[in-house]
């Protein structure tokens, strides 16, 4: 394949991925017809993993390779529209397939941050980063660091950077593994995580960033069919509109007038409603009454004993909290769960609704005195203001991760040119659409499926998919009946994000092969995504530490050695941290952008745009950005032990970058300022990488 010319090249890989294409279609119609026949579910969840995971294998095996360039860049011969399906494989994580529409689904409007970030992003990449780091040529974002500011610290402070954001997002990725794992096979989560561990490890393990790329174009194909099958069969169910993107907003309205429903106590959804709240407030206030008892008792020194009394009551539990602590966690888990569960239902056509106080006011106190209406006016203007600084300090560490994130930047190392590099951003841009256009779409009209069958039926008829997927994880889908009415309310049921696109078929009642499908689309996602974090941090191990610092003489048999091995141990651990459940799937996807965004973008754009810039400025900017950045979320995020009472002008932990990202460009300035400017040497090199419309690499890599 090697002796091929670039056109001769193109066209081969058009040929194999129209027939893989087909082969999908095909492969999908005979499980749909087996289904029909009488193959029981369970064996189609089998045979979609067993398939998709064995054709990437095979693509691994096939691209499996000894060289280094093949096995860090691909060789730099991958042409832009593939390259465009790789990187948008390699974008559609577990958080964007899974994730994206689940949060559009619970946040409305408000859940628009995450495509406008991580849409806007990528204009960032075009014009700042992607031509001119694949004019610089090297391997890797750290390699850049290290050659631009000319020292081995800010290289190791890139990589350890490089690692943290990169294990952060694989662990997301795993997770999202796990899930979709247990549900296709019916194992438990934990068994499932690391089973789909296996189907990373296959791609990346042989071939690197060669049999990684052509794997994520295979991906992105199947994830793209995967997500807009069952979304078109919703739009054309609810208006007979193939189009939903076009189709949706008349279901909009329809969810619109709902939510008003049952926000009316008047009518008798609101009534329903205005029950199951009543009784979770009173299920609220009595786990607050047993907190304060238990403070009472730890306070007086008896509450070793009161510990004891619980557990007698509870019928002594094995996994009954063994300290007090433990315990008043555990209640104030409960109370919070139940009082999220005690308010009217947001308007999901309302992006900042900021009347919820003033109008419970005058709920309960008709006569409300001038002052009292006047303070839950500015309680409200308050919240509004805090949703919208979050809004925009969201889209703005979405965006900047983007430009950030090293597995993303790696990408526009394995195009044939600069020329080919920014064509390929806009077919990733273009590929990336298609999901993201969509996914608003599917979230109404889940949502409508749901306010619409499921919201009013009986306990005693619940479908099937309620049951299974409660079985996979129960804080991801639990209805109670909470008010012993044998009714189904909106309040009753938690339904995660995580699983709103995975759920998508069988809520809307297609066969399960559908269900297969998407499970399988899934997977893709979130093995395609794995795979490149897994391939950043190992390769910044094994190039950037052991190879630019440890052995340069290493032979490319042990660069490669040690570049595997430490793929495995890395994936290892990402998957016992990912057994854990550490935190929803979005939150820590965002994080890794926030991290990202303060420890990569100020020193890659002032490298490339401003001279001036050296290493002393670069080692204090991107620690103190990096820095910043994780105290702010070890201080508020709860995983930590972090509280809200410490944000900073309230703005939530996912969106710490904020404060990171301005301290990193300030350390850069202060500190190149106040030392000597960067040799004539390091100028030059700006220069070159600076026009990157003059083809050439600045340096050559020896194997």
């Amino acid at each position: 394949m090697t002796a091929l010319t670039q056109s001769q090249f193109f066209q081969q890989l058009k040929k194999y991925y129209t027939f893989y294409t087909g082969g999908f279609i095909a492969f999908v119609i005979v499980l749909a017809i087996l289904e029909q026949m009488g193959l029981p579910a369970k064996w189609v969840g089998y045979i979609f993993l067993a398939a998709t995971i064995a054709l990437y294998a095979g693509i691994g095996i096939m691209s499996k390779t000894a060289d280094v360039s093949e096995y860090y860049v691909a060789g730099r011969r991958v042409p832009a529209i593939f390259n465009g399906m790789a990187t948008g494989a390699d974008w559609m994580s577990a958080a964007s397939f899974i994730g994206m529409a689940g949060t559009l689904y619970l946040a409305g409007y408000d859940g628009l941050a995450f495509v406008l970030g991580w849409t806007g992003g990528y204009v960032l990449v075009a014009l700042f980063l992607a031509p001119y780091l694949r004019k610089f040529g090297q391997f890797t974002i750290p390699d850049f660091l290290g050659a631009r500011y000319n020292g081995n610290l800010p290289r190791t402070i890139g990589v350890i950077a490089a690692i943290i954001c990169s294990f952060t997002y694989v662990v997301a990725q795993i997770y999202g593994v796990g899930i979709i794992t247990a549900r296709l096979t019916g194992l438990e989560f934990q068994i499932g995580v690391f089973v789909g561990l296996a189907g990373i490890l296959v791609c990346s393990f042989l071939g690197g960033m060669r049999a990684v790329t052509w794997t994520q174009v295979a991906q992105y194909i199947i994830l793209i069919i995967a997500y807009m099958i069952p979304v078109v069969w919703l739009s054309v169910s609810h208006t007979g509109n193939p189009v939903p993107q076009v189709a949706y907003g008349q279901v909009l309205q329809q969810v619109t007038q709902l939510e008003k429903d049952f926000n009316n106590a008047d009518t008798t959804k609101g009534a329903a409603e205005a029950s199951a709240r009543a009784a979770f407030k009173a299920q609220q206030e009595s786990f607050e009454a047993k907190i304060a008892a238990l403070d009472e008792a730890v306070a007086a020194g008896t509450g070793a004993a009161f510990l004891e009394a619980q557990r007698a009551e509870a019928g002594n539990p094995a996994d009954f909290p063994a300290t007090t602590d433990d315990l008043k966690a555990s209640w104030k888990k409960s109370a919070d769960g139940a009082k999220a569960k005690t308010g009217p239902v947001s308007a999901h056509a309302t992006a900042f609704a900021g009347k919820g106080a003033e109008a419970n006011l005058l709920k309960t106190n008709p006569n409300a005195t001038e002052a009292e209406i006047a303070a839950a006016r500015a309680e409200d203007q308050e919240a509004s203001n805090i949703k919208r600084r979050n809004f925009i300090a969201l889209v703005l560490c979405l965006m900047v991760g983007t430009a950030s994130l090293p597995h993303i930047l790696m990408r526009y190392y394995t195009t044939p040119s600069v020329r080919e590099a920014r064509k390929s951003v806009f077919w990733s841009l273009l590929f990336i659409f298609l999901l993201y256009f969509t996914a608003p779409a599917l979230a109404v009209l889940v949502k409508f499926e749901v306010y619409n069958n499921l919201v009013g039926s009986s306990f005693a008829s619940l479908p099937a998919w309620v049951a299974n997927w409660a079985a996979v994880d129960a804080t991801l889908m639990k209805i109670v009946d909470i008010n012993m009415d044998g009714i189904v309310q909106l309040a009753e049921i938690t339904l995660g994000g995580d699983l709103i696109v995975l759920a998508t078929p069988e809520i809307a009642g297609l066969p399960y092969v559908v269900s297969g499908m998407v499970a399988a689309g899934g997977l893709a996602a979130a093995l395609s995504t794995a795979d490149g974090l897994l391939l950043t941090i190992a390769n910044a191990l094994s190039h950037d530490v052991y190879y630019k610092m440890i052995d340069p003489k290493a032979s490319t048999v042990r660069r490669l050695a040690i570049s595997k091995g430490l793929l495995l141990v890395v994936a290892l651990f990402a998957a016992y941290t990912a057994s854990l459940k550490p935190g929803d799937i979005l939150f820590l996807v965002g994080a890794a952008f926030s991290l990202a965004a303060s420890a990569f973008f100020p020193a890659l754009v002032l490298g490339v745009f401003w001279k001036r810039a050296n290493y002393t400025g670069a080692v204090v900017g991107m620690l103190a950005g990096l820095g910043v950045c994780m105290y702010y979320m070890y201080i508020t995020y709860p995983f930590f032990g972090g509280v809200a009472a410490n944000q900073w002008f309230s703005i939530a932990p996912i969106a710490a970058g904020v404060f990171g990202m301005p301290v990193g460009f300030l350390g850069i300035i202060i500190g190149s300022l106040v030392t000597k400017a960067p040799s004539a040497e390091i100028q030059q090199l700006v220069d070159h990488v600076r026009y990157p419309s003059l083809e050439g690499d600045i340096r050559t890599q020896a194997a």
